[in-house]
């Protein structure tokens, strides 16, 4: 089998020639005889390009490099998957202007005694909007930078804030040209870029996932996750309606991703709609409708449909299940607390898991590493609905000896 058939096979719930193991890599350095070079550039750290459109990388990585980084794994025995991230479109009439005030200074956004702040201003036809974040140092080697001006969408700017896009009911209104449905512009690029990876995909045997909607966590990049929260609570109308302009952009890249012969899944992105964040009552009102409408356009083109959540799956998970979410990322028994066995009772029948052990674990003794694989593989793996993922992905200071051990440990339980 393909690494592509095992894949839909887990995702299907029947029986393959092994579970599958996947990662994501976020800036792994990746071990010494698989790494390779781009234009006479050694490239160390990989990456995968669920990340485009989203953060700004220490290097270039090239959509050769995501290649690559496919043909090293498979080359090691794991599984991979060509990711696609679709872009979406700001409206011609928005006017950008950026300025810094520098450190110790005074603006309309306050200053930091420390660092710089760099200021966004966006002009559009439903008001003036301000986005303002500090310029602080990157983390190391491997880890995404922080770019020149304020990016819209990004994670680093929520604890970097010194004001968020939106702060009031009435900066709703000016999201619907920040984030607009995909253009011309953007289906072309999409059309252009899925040709390339069709086709590697074809020849490698390898899965193809776009990840197309944002929801709950454009909110929280939009607002901060206590201005998101406190608007949800204080001004549910304005909330609703943020929730609502942020569904229809989503909608439309699924609908991009999902009409294309070569993709297989579309994912959402879930990490701040979790029960840290979230009642199970304001799910309920503001991520379950939408979800449920992405996972509707995936199925109406026969695609399937995943969801990203790392806490809170005992509570939600079966929220998910009844909005149509046919793959889970993840299950994790680490962070959250969710055991192998009490995950494969609660979804085995019902959803294809991804995890099994916490990325962090593989820093562990390299006996705790095999200890979590095997308690993964012994009750997850009978369900023919898992596959074998460190959550949620492999970073810099992952050490790669942490993860040959997981990958031994692995082959090990298949015989």
């Amino acid at each position: 089998m393909t690494s592509r058939d095992r894949i839909l096979a887990a995702i299907h719930g029947e029986p393959a020639d092994r579970t599958p193991l996947t990662t994501w890599c976020f800036g792994f350095h990746g071990p010494k005889e698989s790494c390779w070079t781009t234009d006479g550039r050694e490239v160390p750290y990989w990456y995968t390009n669920r990340l485009e459109h989203l953060h700004t990388l220490p290097y270039p990585w090239t959509l050769a490099d995501d290649f690559r980084r496919a043909e090293a794994w498979l080359a090691m025995g794991v599984d991979d998957a060509m990711e696609v991230s679709v872009p979406w479109s700001l409206d011609p009439r928005v006017r950008v202007t950026d300025s810094v005030i520098p450190p110790g200074g005074d603006g309309d956004d306050g200053g930091d005694p420390r660092y710089p702040v760099m200021v966004r201003e966006y002009e559009t036809p439903s008001g003036t909007i301000r986005h303002a974040v500090k310029r602080t140092e990157n983390e190391g080697a491997g880890w995404p930078i922080q770019p020149e001006c304020v990016p819209l969408m990004e994670d680093y700017n929520i604890p970097r804030a010194v004001r968020h896009a939106v702060t009031r009911p009435e900066d709703v209104a000016a999201i619907r040209h920040l984030f607009a449905p995909p253009d011309e512009t953007q289906r072309a690029w999409f059309a252009e870029r899925m040709k390339k990876v069709a086709a590697f995909a074809r020849e490698k045997g390898l899965f193809v996932q776009a990840w197309t909607a944002f929801g709950m966590d454009a909110a929280v990049w939009f607002m901060g996750t206590e201005g998101a929260i406190m608007l949800a609570m204080d001004a549910p109308e304005a909330f609703g309606q943020l929730m609502e302009t942020i569904s229809q952009t989503d909608l439309a890249r699924t609908e991009l991703a999902a009409r294309h012969e070569a993709v297989d899944m579309v994912c959402e992105r879930g990490w701040y709609s979790t029960t840290d964040f979230w009642s199970p009552a304001l799910f309920d009102r503001y991520v379950f409708p939408h979800v449920k409408a992405a996972a509707d356009v995936a199925h109406r083109h026969g695609k399937k449909f995943a969801y990203t959540m790392t806490i809170g799956i005992e509570r939600l998970g079966p929220r998910l299940i009844d909005a149509g979410v046919d793959l889970l990322f993840f299950v994790d028994p680490l962070l959250d607390h969710l055991a192998p066995k009490k995950a494969a009772e609660m979804f085995g029948d019902k959803l294809t898991m991804v995890g099994g052990i916490n990325s962090q674990t593989l820093a562990a003794d390299p006996e705790e590493i095999r200890k979590t694989v095997r308690d993964a593989m012994e009750h997850l793996a009978p369900t023919n609905r898992f596959i074998l993922h460190p959550v949620d992905a492999i970073f810099p200071d992952t050490p790669v000896e942490g993860v040959k051990t997981m990958i031994e440990a692995w082959k090990a339980c298949l015989g």
